[in-house]
């Protein structure tokens, strides 16, 4: 399996000075998705921008990992409502033109 759009675990924990276990934590909490080829650890990249939102609310608001997951279903949900308004203005600009 090619490598290409992966960074080892190792990378990561260098760059944004965590622990392996950090990466583990949030692997078995479902936030994000380690694969492992030839034994080494992976991350895809798509995953960076989401690994960096969890490493800014966990280390700048110090919340801890359960706390992390509640924030980004939160997020998650308020971006979907904001979506669904957007709809709601367009159909309403429809109907008023």
């Amino acid at each position: 399996m090619s490598t290409e759009n992966l960074i080892t675990l190792h990378t990561l924990c260098t760059h944004y000075k965590v622990e392996v276990s950090f990466f583990n934590d949030l692997n078995e909490m479902g936030l994000i998705e380690i694969q492992e080829i030839e034994e080494i650890p992976y991350i895809h990249n798509d995953a960076i921008y989401e690994i960096e939102k969890i490493i800014r609310v966990h280390h700048e608001l110090e919340v801890n990992l359960e706390g992390v997951d509640v924030v980004l279903n939160l997020l998650k949900k308020i971006d979907s409502l904001q979506k669904e308004l957007v709809a709601v203005r367009n159909r309403l600009l429809l109907y008023e033109n």
